[in-house]
């Protein structure tokens, strides 16, 4: 079942440690290991790796922010349903965090939005705080997916459910409006033409007897 529910490459980014050196690399400018491909699973490398390795295969950059692990959304939703995770805007990109955080100090007020799995306070109603604590959720619960292709089938079964319902709306909108055309019409040949039909009454009624004056004697 969460085999199903979670891509096996998921549970191997969040193990995988980034920001090392990359040791083919120690004398390279850009040597942190901070991608990783998701066809071949095989651990973090860095900028030349790529290059030289991954270069026609599906990889994410991870990023820092406040020495945590951070995935902007525009990558990782191409290949993971991310709905239902916190995210937030760091240096004008959205992104979300990989795995869950240290609590930080317990402050004044209840938070309205807690992560479902370690409760940590989120800005808004989402379920959880992180990757790592969707993979938690949908292991503990079994509730919602992270494949793609299910969130692609609703949202196109929602589409075209949509789609009828217009085109069922459209029909019955020009049915009526083809029948107020139609008593439309037959309201102006009245209008327009009253002598006509005034004649045609008139031509059908039978004439009567003449009436000849008195003779006179």
């Amino acid at each position: 079942m969460d085999q199903m529910q979670i891509p096996p490459w998921l549970e191997s980014l969040l193990s995988t440690p980034f920001f090392s050196i990359c040791s083919r690399h120690q004398d390279s400018p850009r040597n942190e290991c901070n991608m990783y491909c998701i066809d071949c699973k095989n651990g973090a490398f860095c900028f030349y790796c790529r290059s030289s390795r991954h270069e026609d295969h599906n990889v994410i950059q991870i990023r820092r922010s406040s020495y945590h692990d951070v995935v902007r959304v525009a990558e990782i939703q191409n290949v993971l349903d991310i709905s239902g995770i916190q995210t937030y805007v760091i240096n004008s990109a959205r992104v979300m965090f990989i795995n869950e955080r240290p609590q930080p100090k317990t402050t004044k007020g209840v938070p309205s939005h807690l992560c479902e799995v370690c409760g940590r306070s989120l800005l808004d109603s989402f379920r959880f705080c992180s990757l790592g604590c969707k993979v938690a959720g949908l292991k503990k619960n079994g509730e919602g997916n992270f494949n793609l292709s299910t969130k692609k089938e609703n949202m196109e079964d929602s589409s075209k459910e949509r789609i009828v319902i217009g085109r069922r709306l459209a029909s019955k909108q020009d049915e009526e409006e083809d029948q107020e055309q139609e008593q439309e019409v037959e309201q102006v040949k009245l209008q327009t033409n009253p002598s006509t039909s005034h004649r045609n009454s008139n031509s059908r009624r039978r004439k009567g007897i003449p009436h000849r004056a008195p003779f006179r004697s």
